[in-house]
């Protein structure tokens, strides 16, 4: 059966994690044998799509896909400082891995030499514009 849901916590050490499933109940077994993409993108909050199957000790997920993520919405930031009270504020530290986590599932194919180029532009407008927290 095909099934849907978020990854809740995943051991990139050990190679298995589990998976919270949107229709609830008992969250099942993710192991990275069972990943059709790269283990880096498995993170906690990651919406995924795998065949849901009753194993030896639980339910286990096999073929997870990364599910397609949801563009943010258009004109979603005005860029007003008047609802500077809405935002919250990040460290550089936060901000950079945060960064690295949405390059990655955006566009797995980027080298590190590209995701630090990037990070740094970024950094650099967030600090101009005050959207960090030094």
């Amino acid at each position: 059966m095909v099934a849907t849901g978020k990854v809740s916590r995943f051991d990139d050490v050990r190679g298995y994690g589990f998976i919270s499933l949107d229709s609830g109940g008992e969250d099942a077994f993710l192991h990275v044998n069972d990943l059709t993409f790269d283990k880096r993108l498995v993170v906690p909050g990651a919406r995924v799509e795998f065949l849901l199957e009753e194993g030896d000790r639980g339910l286990k997920a096999s073929q997870v896909r990364l599910a397609e993520q949801p563009a943010a919405p258009v004109g979603s930031f005005t860029g007003s400082h008047e609802q500077d009270e809405l935002c919250d504020l990040l460290s550089t530290s936060q901000l950079t891995t945060e960064l690295t986590e949405r390059l990655l599932l955006a566009v797995p194919t980027l080298t590190g030499e590209q995701i630090v180029a990037v990070r740094k532009a970024v950094v650099g407008v967030a600090q101009v514009h005050r959207w960090i927290d030094d």
